[in-house]
């Protein structure tokens, strides 16, 4: 499998290549469905041009991306083209070969089931076999690499190919059973964008059930193994924030980047949910209305834990999705992340029931942003509304793919344990109905 992966990588990059040197680079750079103020790439060579001259790049409100992030790039600027391109390569081969690990547990785990008999009579031709599940790291590498959102993101300079990746090697690390470089990772995640500290839950689910199986709440070990990795999660993000510190020599940071990413005050648009709301809001409720609107990315956690605690690699995605919808500043490279992980879910399609219907949505919604931004900005013939309707489709499209799936996965794991036919007493089929 490593030729064809190969092959991949090289297309890609040879795309990449092609657009950088084309006269589109510059109209994709200034597109606000791939930029946002978080990581635009103008902005970060304005904070590299003010450290340059001896200012803060928090001093204005220009720069809010990590001390990290402008120490890198300040060393790397003459090669920021070919480190995009090398960081999408670097999470496209995290990815395969999470999911490579993955498949494996998933196959190891199915093998134990049957010969104890968990599954229902009836219900075999719903398991996964070795033959459908062998092209899937490769297809999902695939899925991130040739998706147009990433291709757009990296050719744009967005930052948000940068955190990608780090979130692509957080998943390798959790799936490989590293606590310590999954730590060390998603505190890292963390501290480029705040939202990932949602997926300390699927991830220490994850690690807990290689370590423990079952996970058994009252036992020392869980408890004690959810504390280390806790300290680690906890003592890599405090390192990072030092660290920052010493750098500059200033906590401005926090509140340029974290209380930036919170309060919301910069309402360019974008894709997300934000701008437009508290653009028209008073602005003695938008406090309120921002604490409800944040809530939305953390509240969904619990339930959804509580839920799919037995399937922690599901969760994740689910919460990666959540991140993409909900975030306060989202890109399409946020979105091409979690739905490089759908050819993982390719055994669901029997059971989704919108795939068609929201994959035209979603398609549609990309190529109508350019064309009402163009008649919103320059042709003066529509306004804010017509671009907020076709943000709030994109967003209900997402919505609606991401609660198929979750719709799918629920069903098969029901009829997992009762029988992918079930009949009633009279003995026709029987309606199944989730709540």
């Amino acid at each position: 499998m490593a030729a064809p992966l190969v092959l991949v990588v090289l297309v890609s990059v040879t795309i990449r290549a092609i657009l950088f040197r084309s006269s589109l680079a510059g109209f994709i750079s200034e597109r606000v469905e791939v930029v946002s103020p978080l990581n635009s790439w103008k902005r970060v060579v304005e904070g590299m041009s003010l450290l340059d001259l001896g200012v803060s790049p928090y001093s204005g409100d220009v720069f809010h991306e990590t001390p990290l992030m402008i120490y890198l790039f300040h060393f790397l600027v003459d090669y920021a083209e070919i480190v995009f391109m090398i960081t999408d390569a670097l999470t496209a081969v995290a990815l395969y070969l999470a999911v490579q690990e993955y498949n494996k547990i998933t196959f190891k785990t199915q093998k134990l089931y049957l010969e104890l008999n968990k599954y229902a009579t009836g219900s075999h031709e719903l398991l996964r076999v070795p033959t459908e599940m062998y092209y899937i790291p490769l297809k999902v590498a695939l899925f991130y690499l040739l998706n147009p959102y990433t291709v757009l993101s990296c050719v744009a300079k967005s930052t948000c190919a940068i955190n990608n990746a780090i979130i692509a090697m957080f998943v390798l690390a959790t799936v490989k059973g590293s606590p310590l470089l999954s730590a060390v990772f998603l505190a890292l995640a963390t501290y480029q964008s705040l939202y990932p500290i949602t997926l300390f839950t699927p991830a220490l689910l994850y690690l807990l059930q290689r370590e423990f199986i079952p996970v058994k709440l009252k036992s020392a070990g869980f408890w004690l193994f959810s504390c280390q990795y806790a300290s680690l999660y906890i003592g890599s993000l405090f390192i990072l924030i030092c660290h920052s510190f010493f750098l500059l020599n200033s906590w401005d940071f926090i509140h340029s980047i974290y209380g930036f990413i919170l309060s919301v005050p910069d309402l360019t648009p974008n894709i997300g949910l934000f701008w437009y709301f508290f653009a028209e809001m008073f602005e003695h409720f938008s406090l309120f209305f921002v604490c409800v609107f944040q809530i939305n990315v953390f509240f969904y956690t619990v339930p959804l834990t509580i839920k799919l605690k037995e399937h922690p690699f599901f969760l994740l995605f689910i919460q990666l999705a959540i991140i993409s919808i909900f975030k306060s500043y989202p890109t399409v490279g946020d979105v091409a992340l979690y739905m490089a992980f759908l050819p993982v879910w390719s055994h669901l399609s029997r059971f989704l029931r919108n795939l068609f219907f929201v994959s035209c949505m979603l398609i549609v919604c990309s190529l109508l942003f350019p064309v009402l931004w163009h008649l919103w900005i320059y042709a003066g013939s529509a306004n804010s509304n017509f671009y907020y309707a076709i943000t709030l489709s994109f967003n209900v499209g997402q919505i609606l793919l991401v609660s198929d799936y979750f719709y799918a996965f629920l069903r098969r794991e029901y009829h997992l344990q009762h029988g992918l036919y079930i009949m009633k007493k009279d003995g026709t089929e029987a309606t199944l109905i989730l709540k």
